[in-house]
């Protein structure tokens, strides 16, 4: 029972941790080589390929979710001033990611030709390793959730894996959704031009104001 009120006489900013799923929520709905990836493998080789590429993905997080979690804790815990260079680092990173995105193509490319089979296990690993391998996942990452830290009280450890698990559970749905529905998402980007355009400053958005609210927001 004890258990079950292990929170209670802790510090929780709830505005902070809903503040951190509706923006993981837009990441992952906005175009980019994860879901674009999701997309194309569920219209080529069926949904439950596309459910196997998404949970391989998601999986990745965590490897970089625990590289955050032990080595920004203890930069947090030895200096005030390393960590809010940190934050810094973090919105001039997103602005140069939102800088990225305007000057980009707004057309969304999805391939028609349909790929060689592929097992659910190999499409896992294969989303997998995209995700450990990707050193701009770490990056974005430390640039992303420690804003987000949402207790004065809770182990900062603790904090991280918890945003870390949002972040995977928000991409699990977005992404676990363009895979059941990849038929139809298909369709209505190949037959809506503006549809890329949309998307395309609904990233921009997300990733401008991340950044801002980075800068402004206390330890």
């Amino acid at each position: 029972m004890q258990s079950l009120f292990f929170f209670a006489n802790e510090t929780i900013h709830y505005p902070i941790l809903i503040g951190f799923v509706v923006s993981s929520l837009a990441l992952a709905l906005s175009p980019g080589p994860d879901n674009i990836f999701v997309l194309t493998q569920s219209v080529a080789n069926g949904v439950k390929s596309g459910l196997a590429t998404v949970l391989g993905l998601v999986s990745g997080c965590l490897v970089h979710t625990t590289l955050l979690a032990f080595g920004v804790s203890e930069i947090i815990k030895r200096s005030d001033s390393i960590f809010f260079a940190i934050k810094l680092f973090g919105a001039a990173y997103l602005l140069y990611l939102a800088y990225k995105v305007l000057r980009s193509d707004a057309s969304i490319l999805l391939n028609k030709e349909k790929s060689p089979a592929k097992s659910p296990m190999k499409l896992f690993w294969t989303g997998f390793t995209m995700n450990v391998l990707n050193p701009k996942v770490t990056i974005f990452f430390l640039a992303f959730f420690p804003g987000f830290l949402f207790s004065d009280t809770l182990n900062t450890v603790l904090q991280f894996y918890i945003l870390g698990l949002l972040f995977m559970l928000s991409a699990f749905l977005v992404f676990g959704t363009i895979a059941v529905l990849a038929g139809n998402i298909s369709k209505y980007l190949t037959g809506h031009s503006k549809a890329g355009h949309y998307l395309k400053w609904l990233q921009i958005i997300v990733f401008v104001g991340i950044a801002i609210y980075l800068i402004v927001s206390d330890k």
